[in-house]
């Protein structure tokens, strides 16, 4: 079966997003300092996201579902440990930016 050209470069694209996007998001999960992220900035991203999904979930399933999808979770992620691992928080955490003042 042969590929086309537009969905073996889809299929490219999407392997070099998501390989440029995943060291930030294991640096944000190990690091938990997502303090560079505004959190407008994120809730936007995942609100277009989701207004985005209505045009590409009603596109032919291809490269595009797949890089959208992994954009939709990691959006999701970001905005998820914004909000848990936020400075500030009273469950009794230290979060790791306040490590070094509290010894």
């Amino acid at each position: 079966m042969m590929t086309s050209l537009p969905t073996l470069a889809g299929s490219l694209a999407t392997l070099v997003f998501v390989g440029a996007t995943m060291p930030m998001l294991v640096k944000a999960l190990r690091s938990r300092d997502l303090t560079s992220y505004s959190s407008g900035n994120l809730i936007l991203i995942n609100v277009g996201n989701a207004i985005y999904s209505v045009y590409v979930f009603h596109l032919p399933p291809g490269p595009l579902w797949i890089l959208h999808a992994f954009y939709i979770v990691s959006s999701a992620l970001m905005l998820f440990w914004s909000r848990r691992y936020a400075p500030g928080r009273t469950d009794g955490r230290i979060h790791p930016s306040r490590r070094l003042q509290n010894g």
